[in-house]
């Protein structure tokens, strides 16, 4: 009788309210810690563990490197095995190798073993024996190393700003030029003035190219000259080009300050950084960059057509049949999945839109495509068409909380329905669209589906933006943040090595997400507080 009343009360139903809100706070608590602490994890300079591993029946032999992971094998034996990465992967050793503890000896801690993080082949672990010079050994400090890393790293610096964006541009020059004589001939015109113009134009422009190619091939020379002899903790030694190094640490000799230090230094370069090594190491710059780009374009597109269709709908059109039809073809559109848009935006404004584009305004350029191809504007495009559902939905009930009276009292005032809805409407909406807004650039940040068809890339060779007219390149390839992640997590050949990149990844893309949408209650909060009088 008791439980029978306690349910017809009502408190049965708030209790287990209470607790599906608690199960869902724990996943959600758990999850991102998981991604967090994994993510993080991935920039602190674990210690470095040099140990004798002998198998039960085999010969001794070295082990050395990070333990990136420990479990408990349940079985008769209870062993328990650590994941070590043990790098090298050039000398012939495996990246990483499970090893079990029962099976380790003689375990040590060296200060002096050092960890080097090169452009390619991964992380090397070893000891420094000596650093040379054209083959003349200068030194064997890790002071005369750093000396001669950061010289290096100028050159290289130099060697990227030549290769990238001086020679960049001349080449840009040059396809310039192929384009004008290209557009000549499709209009017949071999007027000897203009072509003689263009080759004296394409021949100051190959000297410029010839005269950087000297200079790069300068500038290599130095950038190969130094290398450094290492020896691992089998006791080779082997020598290897300072040139490929990006930085080097002593893991097991870092107090506390300098980790931390190391800490943000290596996570601020996975943010600004390249990716190298098939998306497996480097950085995601490209990446944050392509989604915030493609999230701007978006959000200028999405903004003015979604408010203006709201308030066509709202405030202008008749509400019969017909209004009513068009908003249950919005509310369904707010429920298509995304790889249909995908579809549409590769089928219509791709090939069909983007072909007739080339065809009348880049005809020089076929057939290569210029905007007949997947690129940035047709993503966002399409995911401007994703989203428009939520900024619609979101306006209209921003303007159907607006109370009649205080449209009547606008009229009644002398004010047109244009000025009501500019001057008072809309100001007192603006939470609503607002929120609408950014709930549907949150979204669009974490799509992944529909972008694999319309423009994402696993890697793109340049920026969307740059310094080279147009400067913004609608027409070109990006990389996203959540294609970033699909593809390290599952497409990558060293899954131990790019697991710890999708936590990182995963756990920049969420935070993004995260700041969208604190952004939305705030701006939310404000203008509702703003404009809570004029409601009153």
């Amino acid at each position: 009788m008791w439980l029978s009343t306690w349910i017809n009360s009502g408190a049965a139903w708030v209790w287990l309210s209470a607790g599906a809100v608690t199960v869902c706070l724990l996943l959600l608590l758990g999850l991102s810690g998981l991604i967090t602490v994994n993510g993080l994890g991935h920039f602190w300079p674990g210690p470095v563990l040099v140990a004798d591993y002998q198998p039960p029946g085999q010969p001794v032999s070295v082990v050395a490197g990070e333990v990136i992971d420990s479990e408990r094998i349940h079985d008769q034996s209870q062993y328990t095995r650590h994941l070590v990465r043990q790098g090298n992967r050039d000398t012939g050793s495996a990246d990483y190798v499970w090893v079990v503890d029962q099976w380790l000896s003689n375990r040590a801690y060296p200060d002096d073993i050092l960890v080097f993080e090169r452009r390619t082949w991964g992380n090397f672990y070893g000891f420094l024996e000596s650093v040379e010079e054209d083959g003349v050994t200068v030194g064997s400090a890790l002071a005369v190393f750093n000396e001669r890393l950061d010289r290096a790293m100028v050159i290289y610096q130099t060697i990227e700003q030549i290769e990238k964006h001086d020679m960049g541009a001349i080449n840009n020059a040059l396809e310039q030029l192929r384009l004008a004589q290209r557009r000549l001939e499709l209009q017949g015109n071999q007027d000897p003035v203009l072509l003689a113009d263009i080759e004296a134009q394409r021949g100051e422009l190959n000297q410029q190219h010839q005269e950087l190619e000297n200079q790069l091939a300068d500038l290599y020379q130095a950038f190969n000259r130094d290398s450094y002899t290492v020896k691992t903790a089998t006791g080779h030694s082997f020598v290897q080009p300072i040139s490929q190094v990006i930085r080097v640490w002593q893991p097991n000799g870092l107090s506390l300050t300098e980790k931390l230090a190391f800490f943000v230094g290596r996570a601020g370069a996975f943010i600004t950084n390249n990716p190298r090594e098939a998306n497996t190491e480097g950085g995601v710059f490209p990446a944050i960059f392509g989604t915030a780009m493609m999230v701007i374009l978006m959000s200028v597109m999405v903004a003015p057509f979604g408010v203006l269709a709201a308030v066509y709908l709202h405030e202008y059109s008749h509400q019969g049949w017909m209004t009513r039809v068009i908003r249950i073809a919005v509310n369904n559109l707010a429920g298509v999945p995304s790889i249909v848009y995908g579809v549409f935006g590769l089928g219509f404004l791709v090939y069909f839109a983007g072909g007739h584009i080339d065809q009348w305004f880049f005809a020089e350029t076929l057939p290569s495509p210029t905007f007949g191809t997947p690129g940035l504007l047709w993503a966002s495009i399409t995911l401007a068409l994703l989203t428009l559902p939520v900024v619609i939905v979101a306006t209209e009930e921003g303007l159907s909380r607006i109370p009649r009276s205080v449209r009547e009292g606008s009229l009644a005032l002398g004010a047109t329905q244009a000025e009501t809805l500019w001057r008072v409407v809309l100001p007192m909406a603006s939470p609503a669209m607002i929120t609408g807004l950014i709930l549907a650039v949150a979204r669009a940040a974490g799509e992944v589906a529909p972008l694999m068809l319309v423009g994402v890339v696993k890697l793109a060779p340049g920026l969307p933006l740059d310094g080279t007219f147009p400067y913004l390149h609608l027409d070109q390839k990006f990389m996203h943040l959540g294609f970033h992640i699909v593809d390290v997590g599952l497409h990558s050949p060293n899954v131990q090595t790019a697991a710890p990149l999708v936590y990182a990844t995963a756990l920049l893309l969420v935070l993004v997400i995260a700041v969208l949408n604190l952004s939305a209650v705030a701006i939310r909060n404000h203008l509702r507080e703003k404009y809570r009088n004029l409601e009153e």
